[in-house]
């Protein structure tokens, strides 16, 4: 999977540091240049985006809304 483009302005580079799973959403947080960024998504994405710790990730911020595309 690559992202050809996105109009998210706020993206942020890194690998996932920590996967604190629960019931029905987890957090992640993502390790970058700039310091740590924290998404909090479903556990379904987390397993359908096969997120492990170390998994290079881009962190997409809008607004309050911290997405995660894996790369």
């Amino acid at each position: 999977m690559s992202i050809q483009a996105i109009n998210v302005r706020n993206q942020f580079k890194g690998k996932v540091r920590e996967i604190i799973r629960g019931d029905v959403v987890s957090e992640i947080d993502v390790e970058t240049p700039w310091g740590i960024v924290t998404s909090v998504i479903t556990t379904r994405s987390v397993d359908d985006l096969n997120l492990v710790v170390g998994s290079e990730v881009v962190a997409l911020v809008k607004s309050t809304e911290v997405s995660i595309a894996k790369l």
